[in-house]
């Protein structure tokens, strides 16, 4: 299976990103692939951002440009980006992101070499705020299982142990197959749950070396809550939700009884963990008030 001429879609979901957005698109349009098209969603921006975007469409034919008539939130403006795409293969970009010159053209030599294969990822370097960069490596084959709950529990292992060793939201994707992924509701940590919906609908190949780069910054429940659109009260209660929606994730796809009792435990096994966790936080934050009280 040769890939060198087929058609990789990039969709850049963006809103008031004047002062980035240029970057990006000439990281894209930089690739070594042939064959390309950028899908630019501009979420009704209200800064220069689609006077830049139109410019930069009207000099290059790769480039489509369409801006939402007003804003209809993040993630539906994600989703647009795809529904909109034409390409085989696609990827989500943000107008923070870089990605190598030979990015597309590596990833597709892994999908030439297994055609189960749903996405690829890449190492990537994460800028902090203060500047700094991160990378964290990923060596694990739990995401190339031929039982989707094996990549499921991996996908779920992840998240908790580091998340910045796969990104799978920011991948190389079959779009037909991606597409055919239900995204969900608009939640908090919907990225986490649509990235388990992922593993279980097939298997992720990744290259082991930085192609691509991201800002990182840590971010409270409630900001994300309010960027989103998703309820305020969802804070409280972001763990349950989270577990069920994943445990209906593992009811929309075949299993085996056996592969779902598998599934829901590892569920359960997440939630008492992150549950356990904010537990022996409060505990520490009632002691330090309960010293500081006696110490008066």
């Amino acid at each position: 299976m040769n890939l060198g001429d087929t058609l990789v879609s990039m969709g850049l979901p963006v809103y008031n990103g004047a002062d980035r957005v240029e970057k990006v698109v000439h990281s894209v349009l930089g690739q070594d692939h042939p064959n390309l098209e950028l899908v630019i969603c501009d979420n009704a921006s209200t800064d220069r951002t689609e006077e830049i975007c139109r410019d930069l469409a009207a000099t290059d034919a790769r480039i489509v440009y369409h801006r939402q008539p007003s804003n209809i939130g993040q993630i539906p403006n994600f989703s647009d980006a795809i529904a909109r795409a034409r390409g085989t293969f696609y990827r989500w970009v943000g107008d923070d992101n870089w990605l190598a010159p030979d990015y597309v053209s590596r990833c597709l030599r892994v999908f030439e070499q297994d055609e189960r294969l749903l996405l690829v990822t890449t190492q990537q370097a994460y800028t902090g705020p203060d500047g700094s960069s991160r990378t964290v490596p990923y060596s694990g084959s739990g995401y190339l299982a031929d039982d989707p709950v094996d990549r499921f529990s991996e996908s779920l292992r992840m998240l908790n142990e580091d998340p910045l060793a796969m990104d799978p939201l920011y991948s190389l994707m079959r779009r037909e197959g991606v597409l055919g992924v239900n995204r969900g509701r608009v939640l908090l940590r919907e990225d986490e749950i649509f990235a388990a919906r992922m593993a279980l609908a097939g298997p992720w190949g990744h290259v082991p070396e930085i192609l691509a780069g991201r800002t990182w910054e840590v971010q409270h429940l409630a900001d994300i809550a309010r960027k989103i659109g998703a309820p305020s009260w969802h804070v409280r209660f972001a763990t349950a939700l989270q577990c069920r929606e994943l445990l209906r994730a593992l009811g929309e796809v075949p299993l085996t009884p056996a592969q779902r009792r598998r599934g829901r435990a590892v569920v359960a096994r997440m939630y008492l963990r992150r549950h356990g966790t904010t537990a022996t936080r409060r505990g520490r934050k009632l002691m330090s008030m309960a010293a500081t009280l006696v110490g008066r």
